[in-house]
């Protein structure tokens, strides 16, 4: 019997569907109608069950002036409750595009103030290796 106590259940991360949360030592460039949206060395990447990996880019790091907030909302019990953006870059809009976990559950505390990017939604999610990965 399940102790779910509404439709928002809280669920942990275990062998049966494991989350990791590791800092991406690339950097990390997010762009949509020939504007960089976001710019970072310190994403973090997330990789969920059998999912695609996802990349989280600090709050800080994305130009917010072109995003606009929506009313759209989502639930992930192993995440918590997502917010949505919206893109308007170079006339063309994106919409619900950016999503992030303001308040999220314990096991993926660390993307707190980060923002996630479907990839079809921008025009490139780019992953560029730090000169200093790998030299020796």
């Amino acid at each position: 019997m399940s102790e779910k106590k509404s439709d928002k259940s809280i669920k942990i991360p275990g062998p049966d569907h494991p989350i990791t949360v590791e800092h991406n030592p690339s950097r990390v460039v997010v762009t949509l109608g020939g504007k960089t949206i976001a710019d970072t060395h310190n994403a973090l990447t997330l990789r969920e069950a059998s999912y695609p990996p996802v990349q989280y880019i600090p709050r800080k790091d994305v130009d917010m002036s072109l995003l606009q907030r929506t009313d759209h909302s989502s639930h992930c019990p192993y995440k918590g409750d997502a917010s949505y953006y919206s893109i308007a870059a170079g006339g063309e809009c994106s919409k619900n595009a950016v999503w992030t976990y303001e308040a999220p559950n314990a096991a993926v505390s660390n993307i707190k103030d980060h923002l996630a990017f479907y990839p079809d939604r921008v025009d490139g999610i780019e992953e560029m290796a730090s000169p200093e990965a790998g030299a020796f």
